[in-house]
């Protein structure tokens, strides 16, 4: 029997069917599949498209795909031991999610799990979901804002994907099944041929129950999330001024939501009853219309989108798009100064998040000890925004479970971190979110635009005057002026052949040997000192060499370069993906010297090609 969602009929899966039966994989085929994928805390990805082309949106998964999908599901069950669970499994919107989800349901349904099953689910809601009582953890089907052709899985629980520690030990176990190849295969299979036709339409039919059920939580949490309370009052009453500000001020939105998995999720709802006046695209799972990561040129449609709109009904000022699960998204905004909608980059997105939750804090309590987590890539504009909020900032090795992890220690030595994140992708976790995601960005820039309290502040720390009615503009040129290389530029990706390890010590050598002749020139900017910072998960070691990386030497890696009173001017970063097969520069420059960035740039990409000849 088919089954389909009552949201959108889409295909869930048939109960009849058994994803796994027929010929075994070859070992050498299975091999292959699992020596493709890359596995890191953030998640395990490879492509999946049956053509191997990343950017093939066909549903098609090849057997020994299948069997790799069925023994990462064992992996993670085996994580919990002996005893039956309760899990969620849900996935986004890629062409592939729904068979590897359904072999996901039958392998954990066989050994003994409470499966309920999401489906189409955005990230976040699926996070959100497993921190209901009961809730024993959660398998997503996820390659987040990798190409269409690509998929995944993020395993976690209570919110969030599990802790780099956590992470590995499930790795060890997936790699020791497929080291048992034979063996492994016909365990997966078996178990899958263990599940019955009643069982599969039990957990296919439930559907849209157990989605409506992770909407309700979801929506709780990221009320709470908002105000800092668990009380349902206290919630009404948020919605209750914020629907009543918005009369007074409306303010438009228009989501641009490239057929990702937010299109189930509680995005229109939640905004609607706020008072948001809001228009959705591109809102039916699988409606992928261009490319996935949210940055750059792939705004543009929601730039137009929005001009559009603000020609009509001059409150439309804010527009987003998100990547595939919905964790991930940006903003374009209308300088109402030229009437034109712009394309806002990420680092500014998380900048503006940061601001509005520092201030909110300090209007709260002005005096507590406050701060920040972000990854090393995250803009030194942060830490100028921190200082004038006496609040500190703390940095982590790029990775969402990074920065969690260092942020729940920094809270654990007293002090109060109300939002942290990754900066370079423009994705703020505000607290007690463990996961990145747009509605809190939204419900962010909603009070930093309708709030004038937040934004006075900020200009009274400035010595600056607020305008009676200030724009987002006015706040966005009020930030500290920085130039920083984007994620998804050009200059900001390259393919080497060396070895990490390597491939820093050689970057090394060659940095010192061109030290004292740099030194000469970039003295004209008041640059006289370095500070080399190596990331490695939630730790950042301080000095040069590889006494302060440890292996397999996959951290970040930034040459901070420091002025005549040894504060920051900039930096020089560089890390090889754990989600992607490509290696990543990054330069930061504070201030709007676009020769000094272009020589840094120069010379940071100068280094690498030359550690990676030698």
């Amino acid at each position: 029997m088919h089954y389909v969602d009552s949201l959108h009929t889409l295909y869930i899966g048939d109960a009849s069917y058994d994803p796994l039966a027929g010929e075994l994989p070859s070992t050498e085929a299975l091999l292959a599949a699992y020596q493709s994928m890359i596995i890191s805390a953030s998640g395990w990805r490879k492509v999946f498209a049956a053509s191997a082309d990343e950017d093939d949106p066909g549903s098609s998964v090849n057997t020994a795909d299948r069997f790799l999908t069925a023994l990462a599901t064992l992996a993670f069950s085996k994580y919990f031991g002996p005893g039956p669970q309760e899990i969620l499994v849900g996935l986004d919107a890629r062409p592939t999610g729904q068979i590897l989800g359904a072999i996901a349901v039958r392998i954990l349904t066989a050994l003994g799990h409470r499966v309920r099953y999401l489906f189409v689910s955005a990230a976040p809601e699926i996070m959100a979901a497993s921190i209901e009582a009961g809730c024993d953890g959660f398998f997503y089907v996820s390659a987040s804002h990798n190409p269409i052709g690509h998929n995944g899985f993020k395993m976690g629980s209570q919110g969030g994907v599990f802790s780099p520690d956590l992470a590995t030990k499930i790795a060890s176990l997936f790699t020791s099944l497929i080291e048992d190849t034979q063996a492994s295969l016909e365990t997966v299979q078996a178990l899958s041929a263990s599940v019955s036709y009643r069982q599969c339409q039990q957990i296919f039919g439930a559907v849209d129950n157990e989605r409506e059920r992770a909407n309700r939580r979801y929506r709780n949490f990221a009320l709470q999330t908002a105000t800092g309370s668990t009380d349902f009052e206290v919630h009404e009453a948020y919605i209750r001024k914020t629907r009543v500000t918005l009369a007074a001020r409306p303010l438009g939105i228009v989501g641009e939501l490239n057929g990702s998995a937010r299109s189930a999720s509680i995005d229109a709802k939640l905004l609607t009853d706020l008072g948001v006046r809001l228009s959705l695209y591109n809102d039916r799972p699988g409606k992928v219309v261009h490319d996935i990561v949210p940055e750059g040129q792939n705004l543009s449609l929601c730039r137009n989108l929005l001009e559009q709109h603000y020609r009509r009904d001059r409150s439309y000022l804010i527009g987003y798009s998100v990547d595939n699960d919905g964790d991930r998204g940006n903003i374009v905004y209308i300088d109402e100064r030229t009437e034109t909608a712009k394309i806002l980059d990420a680092q500014s997105v998380f900048a503006l998040s940061v601001l509005s939750e520092f201030a909110q804090s300090r209007l709260i309590d002005p005096h507590s000890p406050l701060g920040t987590v972000v990854n090393g890539p995250t803009s030194l504009r942060i830490d100028l925004i921190a200082e004038n909020f006496d609040a500190a900032v703390w940095r982590a090795e790029v990775g969402e479970a990074n920065v969690v992890t260092l942020a729940e220690q920094v809270r654990a030595d007293g002090t109060l971190v109300p939002i942290l994140g990754e900066g370079s992708n423009g994705g703020n976790i505000t607290h007690p979110a463990r996961v990145r995601d747009p509605l809190n960005t939204l419900l962010t820039f909603i009070q930093l635009l309708r709030n004038r309290a937040i934004a006075e502040l900020w200009f009274s720390r400035l010595n600056l005057t607020l305008p009676d009615t200030y724009t987002l503009a006015d706040i966005i040129e009020s930030l500290p002026e920085a130039i920083t290389t984007e994620t998804v530029a050009s200059e900001a990706l390259k393919e080497i052949q060396s070895d990490h390890g390597s491939l820093k010590s050689r970057y090394e050598e060659r940095f010192l040997a061109e030290w004292p002749d740099r030194l000469s020139t970039l003295e004209h900017w008041d640059i006289t000192d370095y500070a080399v910072h190596q990331m490695e998960g939630s730790t950042t070691r301080i000095g040069l060499g590889p006494e302060y990386r440890s292996e397999p030497y996959t951290g970040g890696f930034k040459v901070l370069l420091l002025d005549s009173n040894q504060r920051p001017k900039a930096f020089m970063w560089m890390r090889g993906s754990k989600t992607e097969p490509v290696y990543r520069l990054m330069v930061d420059v504070l201030g709007s010297d676009l020769k000094l960035y272009t020589y840094l740039l120069a010379w940071h990409h100068s280094l690498v090609e030359q550690a990676d000849q030698t």
